[in-house]
């Protein structure tokens, strides 16, 4: 079986949206600010960029509310061709414990981490589809920790179950995560060191 290059699968996309001279407008649900900076410089030449900002995964409100901030602020601070707005989706710690909880004792990256994935995901493609955005993706797929190819086959069911373009991706690629890196750097943002749920601060602590 074939692996698929979804970085080709976005050249493809990005070739067509500039044949086609229009801007669509983007869903990006983004994780945090660090991981959605190159994404943002990266994709703000092609599209009116929402960045949605939903992570009830996150176990603790202090960690949330850092990062939201964090995000609003390099959406501030960052120049880009078109502008580039934030929105918060509903932080509830509950909406993750009952996909969570369940699968307490998977390891890293695994199951739980799919479902989490899909949690969000789902979110994402739900909001796009209710306020008529072009296409919707997430900032996910730049840390390489995160399975891609997991994440777009996701993005690929929620396309067609919505009726809303998913925007192919793996960012880590072309070197995304290391610019990633060094956009942190020149924002001077905060980098946590675990993903946000509880479990991935264990393991973490392993």
């Amino acid at each position: 079986m074939n692996k698929i290059n979804y970085q080709k699968l976005l050249d493809e996309t990005l070739k067509k949206i500039e044949s086609e001279d229009k801007v669509p407008a983007l869903l990006l649900h983004s994780c945090c600010a660090p991981c959605s900076s190159y994404v943002i410089e990266y994709l703000s030449k092609y599209f009116y960029i929402t960045v949605f900002y939903y992570n009830p995964n996150i176990d603790e409100k202090e960690e949330y509310l850092k990062r939201a901030n964090e995000q609003q602020q390099l959406i501030a601070k960052m120049p880009t061709k078109y502008p580039v707005k934030f929105l918060e989706g509903s932080y509830d710690v509950d909406e993750y414990t009952k996909i969570g909880a369940p699968l307490a004792h998977e390891k890293e990256g695994g199951a739980r981490c799919f479902l989490c994935y899909e949690m969000r995901l789902k979110k994402t493609a739900e909001t796009a589809k209710e306020q008529g955005f072009d296409y919707f993706t997430t900032t996910l797929s730049i840390s390489p920790l995160k399975n891609a190819a997991k994440l777009n086959e996701i993005g690929k069911v929620l396309e067609e179950k919505y009726n809303t373009a998913y925007l192919y991706s793996d960012f880590k690629k072309k070197e995304g995560y290391k610019r990633s890196t060094l956009l942190s750097e020149q924002y001077n943002l905060y980098r946590q060191d675990y993903c946000g749920c509880s479990y991935s601060k264990r393991y973490l602590k392993n």
